[in-house]
């Protein structure tokens, strides 16, 4: 597909920030507002739309009102950068009441993870790069917990536009947040855990792909949609994936990794990378290492394929930008993963 770029950021560029999934705001105000801050100190000028002063149950019974956000936030030439503020459930909701000529009008940075994937993989397949990173209340909210190289990632990413870009594993992770309803545990994170690295399952020599994917609950919630991609859109992607902080037994994980499988998608997709799983055991990743080879290798006889669990994506923090629809490279020899083509048209 030839994608439409977005342009990138630059200091004093206006962004907003929607309440795409759930009105969240509200309720952890502080939460909230750390994580616009964040965008503040980048240089950013930060512009928080109707959604973001709505409440919880108000957001939930008016999905049109969330897409209009969506819609205007597009066609507003002066906003360059839109963040959602929060995951949660239902965002394939606003589907019937997007606005498919002004979105794909429109190209910009949009970028959110968990639930916001609904959306990032619909912009996708409209033709448009789109991010699967931090939302404001979950990520940016808690930077300064991360050190530098959390903060050096965004900015490379978000403010620069280099023809290749080499990622990377963090150093110490976290699950999950203290009590967000206690102001003293703003911008905290649950005790931080030494990072392992990447486990390269399988694979050999080079391939490279267009980035696709996000949560892998999430995807299943559009499913057999007129928003979900033929078996074909697959062709040549490197396919990532991520679980949610429901934690998704290893044997729901198998049902839908089967019927990817039984897409073909195995067959014709460049690799599998899946985020660290939050909330495993280190016996429960190790089996969940296992399935995953089981059903690609054994299974739907692919013993070639890359496969990389482990990955600095999801629902630990912190974690990496991944641009949907951006070439990327993977080195089994060598261990690496990186982009191999431009994120933005300037």
């Amino acid at each position: 597909m030839n994608y439409k770029k977005p342009n990138k950021l630059k200091k004093g560029d206006k962004v907003c920030i929607i309440a795409a999934s759930s009105g969240l705001c509200l309720m952890f105000p502080q939460i909230y507002k750390n994580g616009i801050n964040f965008l503040k100190d980048l240089g950013l000028e930060v512009i928080e739309y109707p959604t973001t002063k709505k409440s919880f149950d108000f957001n939930y019974n008016n999905p049109k009102f969330r897409a209009n956000d969506i819609n205007n936030a597009f066609k507003n030439k002066d906003i360059k950068a839109i963040f959602s503020v929060i995951g949660g459930e239902e965002s394939n909701r606003l589907l019937p009441y997007l606005d498919e000529k002004i979105i794909k009008q429109n190209p910009k940075i949009f970028m959110g993870f968990s639930d916001t994937a609904t959306l990032n993989t619909y912009f996708n397949k409209l033709g448009l790069i789109t991010f699967n990173g931090p939302s404001i209340m979950a990520g940016f909210s808690q930077s300064h917990c991360f050190g530098n190289k959390f903060i050096k990632h965004i900015k490379t990413i978000l403010f620069t536009n280099p023809s290749t870009y080499n990622y990377f594993s963090y150093d110490n992770y976290s699950e999950g947040y203290p009590d967000w309803g206690k102001v003293e545990n703003t911008g905290k994170v649950n005790k931080l855990r030494e990072n392992k690295g990447w486990n390269f399952l399988q694979g050999e020599g080079k391939v490279t792909g267009e980035l696709y994917g996000g949560c892998i609950e999430v995807l299943e919630f559009t499913k057999s949609t007129i928003y979900y991609p033929e078996s074909s859109f697959y062709k040549n992607k490197i396919l990532f994936f991520e679980t949610s902080e429901d934690k998704p037994t290893i044997a729901n994980l198998r049902y839908i990794l089967r019927n990817y499988g039984l897409q073909g998608v195995f067959n014709i997709a460049s690799a599998i990378i899946f985020g660290r799983a939050r909330g495993y055991t280190k016996k429960e990743k190790e089996e969940l290492d296992n399935m995953i080879l089981k059903i690609v290798r054994t299974e739907f006889k692919n013993g070639k394929i890359p496969i990389i669990t482990n990955f600095d994506i999801g629902h630990t923090d912190p974690q990496l930008i991944l641009p949907l629809g951006i070439k990327a490279e993977i080195n089994c020899s060598k261990k690496t993963v990186r982009l191999i083509e431009k994120i933005y048209c300037d």
